[in-house]
């Protein structure tokens, strides 16, 4: 009796490890890609302002420039939060194509920007910020 026990006991481990593999073979997949996949709002990005057009790059290295200032960013859903000194601020972004709409945060009204590139490197000598300390991290 204990033999055929065991052998159904095999079957049923034998079973339950094909549901798993093909559960987890056709999720990995998905998971493995999203993690390689570039951001969307990596590049060079044109704004139009009063003062004339100003240029912003999102790296994906999480640095963005604008010009003398580095700074790093997170993206969690719509929102894009930059790091200024210790402090993260939050922003709702909307990409549609080239266009690159941000609003919120410290913006008075929301601002568009056209995506005019590729991210150019982070010039030598310019260091990625730290992130803002654990406990000031952004909550999505």
């Amino acid at each position: 009796m204990e033999q055929n026990r065991g052998k159904g006991y095999v079957s049923t481990m034998t079973r339950l490890l094909v549901v798993v593999m093909l559960v987890t073979s056709s999720v990995v997949p998905d998971v493995a890609v999203s993690q390689t996949r570039t951001p969307r709002i990596t590049g060079t990005w044109r704004a139009q302002t009063p003062e004339g057009p100003r240029e912003v790059v999102v790296r994906p290295d999480s640095s963005a420039s604008y010009g003398e200032e580095t700074v790093r960013w997170r993206l969690a859903a719509d929102s894009l939060y930059l790091a200024f000194g210790d402090e993260w601020v939050g922003y709702v972004i909307a990409v549609k194509g080239s266009e690159l709409t941000i609003s919120g945060g410290d913006l008075e009204e929301p601002m568009k920007l056209r995506r005019i590139g590729p991210p150019t490197p982070l010039p030598d000598g310019i260091p990625v910020p730290d992130p803002p300390p654990a406990n000031r991290r952004p909550i999505p």
